[in-house]
């Protein structure tokens, strides 16, 4: 199974190790990984295993949004299916 993890915000230092952090120590493996900056602006796309997570998929999700407040940006983890069926639709 896969995860889609968007990070959005202000640049800062330290994002994408703090975002990696979390996931290293969850057990979810990136599979892929896109970031850019615009205009100071951060965005990073994931695509990251989450077949053998250490928690819940939801307390995954409370928890990265935690880490997001934390660090001043906006983090999402949606499942997989959600873009496979919208791509059927």
């Amino acid at each position: 199974m896969k995860g889609i993890i968007t990070v959005l915000g202000k640049d800062k230092v330290g994002i994408i190790a703090k975002v990696c952090t979390y996931l290293a120590e969850h057990n979810l493996n990136i599979l892929d990984i896109s970031q850019t900056i615009v205009q100071d602006y951060f965005n990073m796309m994931m695509i990251v295993d989450i077949s053998a997570p250490s928690k819940s998929f939801e307390e995954i999700v409370e928890e990265l949004q935690q880490v997001g407040e934390d660090i001043g940006v906006e983090i999402k983890l949606q499942h997989e299916d959600i873009f496979n069926i919208m791509h059927r639709i």
